[in-house]
């Protein structure tokens, strides 16, 4: 690693995206975040980029800067990510576009660029984001399940095809946390989720944190291709 490692969080101006942005500033880290809109978010340790991270061409220009800027990447951290909770016959096709785009090639994106900057270093950590609505088949959540179903399967290949230059790539399931993400779900659907777990409580940030900081400490260089769900849900 670098005197101070270096990572790219995406989706930090809120959220999920946002705590774990203090939280590695917090440790030293040299946080780069980004997000389609304005972050309030400032300390020192970390700077952020406008972008969507689907859009290719602006993937690049932040990996280019982020390349002259910081002299290398060594985590990335793919917390960007877009849900819809209607039924398949009430949801849009251009919602499911968005979805797609967002998660499943933004992450691609992210993971294909940041990956050529660790190879030459010969380490990194890759952490995708994966949600327990996938095992759980949860009604209402089709294109959004999907789309992490897709991510878990770009996980699991890309740990196999980064491995020879000894960068890992894994990924966290969360459940509902309180975050915008489920602010308009209705109570009861939250209740009959949470009875799906064998720990029946909402999720917090730390929980996720907790997991992203296992997956990116030096001595998890022998962990690749986990998809690791909260909760008790398996």
């Amino acid at each position: 690693m670098h005197a101070r490692p270096v990572v790219l969080i995406t989706g930090t101006r809120k959220g999920i995206g946002l705590e774990l942005a203090r939280h590695y500033v917090d440790r030293g880290w040299s946080v780069v975040g980004c997000s389609r809109r304005p972050s309030e978010f400032s300390a020192d340790g970390y700077v952020h980029h406008c972008l969507d991270v689907a859009d290719e061409a602006a993937v690049r220009e932040l990996m280019a800067s982020l390349k002259s800027a910081q002299g290398g990447l060594d985590a990335l951290i793919n917390n960007a990510g877009i849900a819809s909770m209607n039924h398949a016959l009430l949801t849009p096709l251009e919602t499911a576009r968005r979805i797609l785009e967002t998660n499943v090639i933004g992450s691609f994106l992210l993971a294909r660029e940041a990956a050529k900057l660790m190879r030459g270093s010969g380490r990194g950590r890759i952490v995708n984001f994966s949600t327990v609505a996938v095992p759980l088949r949860l009604e209402g959540e089709a294109v959004y399940a999907a789309s992490k179903s897709a991510v878990e399967t770009l996980t699991r290949i890309l740990a196999r095809e980064l491995a020879p230059y000894k960068i890992t790539c894994n990924a966290v399931g969360p459940t509902p946390i309180e975050t915008d993400l489920i602010r308009n779900v209705p109570r009861d659907k939250i209740d009959r989720l949470l009875a799906s777990q064998a720990i029946r409580r909402l999720g917090e940030p730390r929980d996720v944190i907790n997991v992203v900081d296992f997956f990116l400490r030096p001595e998890s260089d022998f962990v690749t291709g986990q998809i690791l769900y909260l909760g008790g849900v398996s």
